[in-house]
This record gives C-alpha cells, sequence and structure tokens, in this order.
C-alpha cells in the first residue's frame, strides 16, 4: 500500500498542471525529495512532463534493477503510454485538491514563485492531526540526513 499523493505546478492563472505519484507522498519524504532536487520551474516542469509515477526518487528499476543513481519512476518507463498517465489541468486549487482525493491521494504539493507547499488531502486518523485541505510543513533537511 502507497502513500499516494498529486505533484503540481500553478500557472499565473492560479490553474495547476499535475502528476500522480502512488508511493511515499508523506511530506518527510515526498516533500523533502521536492525541496531538495526539484528547486527550479524548469526541473518542476520536466518532472511533471513525464506523466504519473510510481516513485518520485528510487534506485530500482520495474524488473527490481539497480539503479547507479536515485530518479524518479514513470509508469512510460514499464511500457504505457504517455496519453495514458499524461499530467492533469485543474483550473484552481480546491479543484486540485479533489483531484487528489479521487485518486485516494493523501497529500498534494504545488510549485509556486519557487517553493513547494503541501498539503493534507482527505480525512485525519487522529481528531489533532491536519484536516482535509490544511497546509502541512515540510520538515527541512534531506531524506538522507541521520536523525
Amino acid at each position: 500500500m502507497g502513500t499516494r499523493s498529486r505533484i503540481g505546478y500553478t500557472l499565473k492563472d492560479g490553474s495547476i498542471v499535475s502528476q500522480y505519484c502512488h508511493y511515499d507522498g508523506y511530506s518527510e519524504f515526498n516533500g523533502r525529495i521536492l525541496n531538495e532536487f526539484f528547486t527550479t520551474a524548469s526541473a518542476v516542469r520536466e518532472l511533471i512532463d513525464q506523466g504519473d509515477l510510481s516513485s518520485l526518487y528510487t534506485n530500482k528499476g520495474w524488473n527490481g534493477e539497480d539503479w547507479a543513481y536515485y530518479q524518479p519512476l514513470p509508469y512510460t518507463l514499464r511500457g504505457e503510454n504517455i496519453k495514458d498517465v499524461s499530467p492533469e489541468y485543474s483550473s484552481n486549487l480546491e479543484e486540485f485538491l479533489q483531484l487528489t482525493d479521487d485518486c485516494c491521494g493523501e497529500y498534494a504539493y504545488t510549485f509556486k514563485n519557487g517553493k513547494w507547499t503541501c498539503y493534507k488531502v482527505g480525512d485525519s486518523y487522529s481528531d489533532d492531526g491536519p484536516k482535509n485541505g490544511d497546509e502541512v510543513a515540510i520538515p527541512a533537511g534531506s531524506v538522507f540526513d541521520k536523525e
């Protein structure tokens, strides 16, 4: 079971172009990866243009082979047509959060003005946890930092 998310960039008119990501959607992983490795508009657009992802950051291929470096794992690398896994358009943040919820996503990320913002999507499992639509802090540091 994965922690699903959507990752997108916000256009000038407030609309959002996004991709689905199946694994590690929580802010402590995908949020940190986005903050560390996808920091420019061109890098973010290149990421989103790959279409839907299994994983944002892995060193394993679809057949379990080891890669020499970490990278996104898009569904197109296992032979899916980009038309079937292409980025999706939302006209505003509310529609984007609904699109995330519709794919059972728990977190949604937007890149705007050089900064990532993470939102909680769906119901929280605890009464004191973040609620649907709340911004969630992305922890500082790298996922590779030793605690």
